[in-house]
């Protein structure tokens, strides 16, 4: 029960009542009052105070995870990252979101703490004669030539996280940070909830295999129900969701414990009722289907650009959906690759860990498709799967990427400590959880603030090391500036690491033998192999 959040702070204020009783009878007992005080006072800040979701929802005890985050690094591995916080190896990536959420110093004293002898490591070169700092806010105009209506996006966007996984505060303080910073907010596959209309910040709306927002009673897609919503002016874009890199090829259910009628309203689902989201679309069955549906949702929208999201799998299938835009004419706007890294808020280890392909292999291969095809000049890309540095941009921007999305490094600025407790609707923070009590702890225009920060401080970052490589702009980034050391000494520039296919090349032959192998395999009308 939610009240037993709070049995500590009772206790505390009980006991220094009951001390004050007893020391108006023999002073010795107001020494209780000097110890159960302070800390009824304490709980009383923290209930009341906006810094801190945790201590909201837990006054008092809650002060022992910050005592552990004081003590040496080790101790703060084992004791508390280990064990509360989950995936330890995460440490520097969330102590870097919560500086930049905070507007805090992100700059460290003693130079680099990796073995870069051990391990893989990455790193761009720099440039003898850098380049002046950019003052531009880095965009990238997004609609190909069957779109009438483009979206000048920022490079850098919050993921796909829904509502429902999500809580109603953690939703509005997303999308508020996103109004402020002048970027886009993707919905995930939940729906379009009043939460993301209620700060008109930029929405990319997703669809997936559920249609939730735009379906019908018997869970088809519903047409005029999607063309209602997503002609609305805060609606930039629409994405389809083919699958998701935390579990792709599985579908995923929202308990029917975390269905309110919230939740129902906004997916149009009963409520109370475990959600399903099915492993495929039934609005269409073949590649070429999958461009007429992409042709009909660009006009119901209006014309604003339409995509897709996939974590790539079986490289026939993409190559497939290549020959499908090839022999219809239709071409998706954008695609977003979706790498094997990403996170969910609960999906079988077994996906999560061996199921899909990681994010630069999978980035790595649509841009080779693309080229090979003579797709890539109308065609934008776009990247998500454990992004929250200017760095991991710089990787995935090496590798092809237009834009990057991230889910964590968000999830991080509004306030997530990573308990790994989304499943069971009591998250401590009240990130991803339907809990009214324990979503209170999310102060939205705070919270808000610091995804606005985290953005601004990241882009900036990024900026910083453009100029260092001696380019102006993230899309200047090529393969020859990102070097990886493998181990050992063998370290090599990533043009020269990885294949890259000329333009053409797959229509004309010229293309190395296991691309030419999938090639052929590929059909348009099929998702499945024809050899």
């Amino acid at each position: 029960m939610w009240f037993t959040r709070y049995i500590v702070f009772a206790l505390t204020i009980i006991l220094t009542l009951i001390f004050v009783a007893l020391g108006t009878r023999n002073p010795h007992f107001y020494w209780g009052v000097l110890v159960f005080g302070p800390l009824a006072i304490l709980g009383t800040r923290d209930i009341v105070q906006w810094r801190h979701s945790v201590l909201r929802n837990y006054p008092v005890v809650a002060h022992m995870r910050f005592l552990f985050e004081g003590l040496r690094p080790e101790l703060r591995q084992y004791f508390f990252e280990s064990n509360l916080s989950g995936a330890p190896f995460n440490r520097e990536q969330r102590s870097l979101v919560y500086q930049r959420a905070k507007n805090t110093v992100d700059k460290l004293p003693f130079g680099t703490e990796l073995d870069i002898y051990s391990r893989e490591y990455a790193w761009l070169n720099h440039s003898t004669a850098p380049a002046p700092l950019s003052k531009d806010a880095f965009r990238i105009d997004i609609g190909g030539p069957q779109c009438s209506v483009p979206y000048s996006a920022s490079v850098y966007n919050i993921s796909a996280m829904s509502f429902g996984a999500l809580s109603a505060n953690a939703i509005r303080a997303l999308n508020k940070g996103a109004r402020m910073g002048n970027f886009a907010h993707d919905t995930g596959e939940g729906g379009l909830s009043r939460y993301h209309r209620e700060n008109s910040g930029d929405v990319i709306w997703e669809i997936g295999s559920g249609y939730f927002g735009c379906r019908k009673q018997d869970g088809t897609f519903n047409p005029e129900t999607f063309a209602e919503q997503a002609t609305l002016d805060q609606v930039k874009m629409v994405e389809i969701k083919m699958s998701q890199g935390a579990k792709p090829g599985h579908g995923g259910v929202l308990p029917g414990s975390k269905v309110t009628t919230e939740i129902a309203h906004a997916r149009h689902v009963p409520v109370g009722v475990d959600c399903v989201s099915p492993a495929a679309h039934s609005a269409f069955s073949t590649p070429i289907e999958m461009m007429e549906f992409i042709a009909k949702l660009r006009e119901l929208c209006g014309g604003k650009p339409v995509g897709f999201k996939l974590c790539i799998g079986h490289r026939w299938e993409f190559l497939a959906i290549c020959k499908a835009m090839c022999e219809t004419g239709i071409y998706p706007d954008f695609i977003v690759v979706d790498g094997g890294e990403g996170g969910t808020g609960a999906a079988p280890v077994e996906f999560s860990n061996h199921v899909g392909t990681p994010l630069r292999a999978g980035l790595t291969f649509v841009q080779n498709a693309l080229v090979g095809a003579n797709l890539r000049e109308h065609i934008k890309l776009g990247a998500s799967g454990k992004i929250v540095s200017a760095f991991d941009m710089i990787g995935t921007m090496a590798m092809g990427a237009d834009w990057c999305n991230s889910a964590r490094g968000f999830m991080f600025a509004v306030g997530c400590i990573q308990s790994r407790s989304c499943h069971t609707n009591r998250c401590p923070v009240g990130v991803a959880t339907q809990d009214p009590h324990r979503q209170r702890a999310i102060v939205v225009p705070q919270k808000a603030e610091r995804v606005y920060q985290f953005h601004r401080n990241t882009v900036e970052a990024l900026s910083e090391i453009v100029a260092a490589a001696g380019l102006e702009h993230p899309c200047e980034i090529a393969p020859r500036h990102f070097y990886i050391r493998l181990g050992g000494p063998l370290t090599m520039a990533a043009d020269r690491g990885a294949v890259w296919l000329e333009p053409g090349s797959l229509l004309d032959g010229s293309a190395p033998e296991d691309y030419r192998d999938y090639w052929e395999k590929a059909a348009a009308n099929s998702f499945r192999a024809t050899g």
